[in-house]
């Protein structure tokens, strides 16, 4: 069964949970409301389930620093989590 990566992301506003599908217009997306706290651990597990997609064995979440404007790092600073996953269910082989 192949993994996919999922990433969550916030420039300030509501965060954002989506599944990177290649070769498709629309990525599976989950969102919440608040832009404070970061969403738990269960929170995106959750999230991820409602649209048919599990953390994949092994994985964990890790966080990357970009920024609104890469030529001016005095922009505010955008975190994007990631991970790998896989549909729910999936026997990997």
């Amino acid at each position: 069964m192949s993994t996919l990566t999922a990433q969550m992301s916030s420039n300030g506003g509501p965060w954002r949970l989506y599944v990177v599908v290649y070769g498709e217009r629309e990525w599976p997306t989950f969102r919440w409301e608040r832009s404070g706290p970061v969403p738990t651990v269960a929170e995106r597990r959750a999230a991820l389930a409602v649209l048919g997609y599990e953390v994949a064995p092994g994985a964990w979440w890790g966080w990357t620093e970009d920024s609104q404007d890469p030529d001016d790092d005095s922009t505010p600073a955008v975190l994007i989590a990631h991970t790998t996953v896989r549909e729910c269910g999936a026997v990997t082989a």
